[in-house]
C-alpha cells in the first residue's frame, strides 16, 4: 500500500473527525435509552455519509462494510471496514474515549490502518509490511517481560450476549488482576488497541472477535506486537477471540487466558 493512498485516507479520515466533532460536547447528556440509540445512529451516519464515498473514489472496486459489530467471513477482494464512531456510547455521554476506525482488507487480510482520535489530533497509520505510526512518528510496543508491571486491558461483555460471555470476561478479568499491574475493561477496543501499539499499554484481549478490530489489530502487528487466537495460532479476520501482547508477555498472559 503505497504513502500516498495512506495520506489520501487519512486526510479523509481526519475531514470525518472534524465533521464528528462538530457534534460532540463534553455536556453531552442521554436521557434514556431511545435517546442514545438515536444520538449513536445519528453520529454514525454523520461520519459514514462522508467517509463513503470519499474511500470509494480511492478504491473503486473496494466494497463497504460499516458494521461495527459484524464478525465472519468476508468475499475474497478488497473491503473497507469502517467502524464510523468506536466508542459511539462514550462520545454520546460526553465521554473522550472514542475514535474513527477504518481498514482496508484484501482476501481476509488487513493491509491499511488508519485509527484517528480527533479530541486529541492523535492520528494512528499502519500499512502491512511498512510499520505503522503515529503523527508520522514510528510506533514499537513496549519491552516489558513480568506480567507484574504490565498495563492490560479488555473489553466488556456486550449487551445482548448473555451471562455466559458476562462470566467469562469477569472471570479472565479476576485472573489477569491477579497477575497484571492495572487491568481496564473498557471501549473502544481500537483505543486499547492503539495504544498497545504506542507502548503505552502492553495487551489486549478479546473474547469477541469482530472485523471492525482489524484496524487496530493492524497497528499492534505492525508496531511490532504479537497477535494469535486463544490457542496460540495467529490471528485471522475469522478467528473466535484473541490476545494482542508485545512479544515479551505473550506467552504468560496466554497461559492465564
Amino acid at each position: 500500500m503505497s504513502a500516498a493512498t495512506t495520506a489520501t485516507v487519512s486526510a479523509a479520515v481526519r475531514r470525518a473527525g472534524a465533521r464528528m466533532l462538530r457534534r460532540f460536547s463534553t455536556e453531552s447528556r442521554a436521557s434514556s435509552l431511545a435517546e442514545i440509540v438515536a444520538t449513536v445512529r445519528a453520529n454514525d451516519a454523520a461520519v459514514a455519509d462522508l467517509l463513503r464515498p470519499e474511500l470509494e473514489a480511492i478504491r473503486p472496486q473496494a466494497r463497504w462494510d460499516d458494521d461495527e459489530h459484524g464478525s465472519g467471513p468476508l468475499d475474497d477482494g478488497e473491503w473497507w471496514l469502517v467502524d464510523p464512531v468506536g466508542g459511539n456510547m462514550n462520545a454520546v455521554h460526553g465521554m473522550t474515549d472514542w475514535n474513527i476506525g477504518v481498514s482496508l482488507v484484501r482476501d481476509g487480510r488487513p493491509v491499511l490502518a488508519v485509527v484517528y482520535f480527533p479530541l486529541f489530533d492523535e492520528m494512528f497509520t499502519a500499512t502491512e509490511g511498512g510499520g505503522a505510526f503515529l503523527n508520522g512518528v514510528r510506533l514499537q510496543v513496549s519491552d516489558k517481560t513480568s506480567l507484574d508491571g504490565a498495563l492490560a486491558g479488555t473489553g466488556q461483555a456486550q449487551p445482548g450476549q448473555g451471562p455466559e460471555m458476562a462470566d467469562r470476561v469477569g472471570a479472565a478479568y479476576s485472573a489477569m488482576s491477579k497477575h497484571a499491574l492495572y487491568v481496564r475493561i473498557s471501549v473502544p477496543v481500537t483505543h486499547q488497541l492503539a495504544q498497545v501499539a504506542a507502548g503505552r499499554m502492553d495487551l489486549h484481549w478479546q473474547y469477541d472477535n469482530v472485523r471492525a478490530h482489524a484496524s487496530g489489530v493492524l497497528l499492534v502487528q505492525e508496531a511490532g506486537g504479537v497477535v494469535t487466537d486463544l490457542d496460540g495460532k495467529p490471528w485471522e479476520l475469522t478467528s473466535r477471540e484473541y490476545l494482542a501482547s508485545t512479544p515479551g508477555l505473550h506467552a504468560a498472559a496466554l497461559a492465564l487466558l
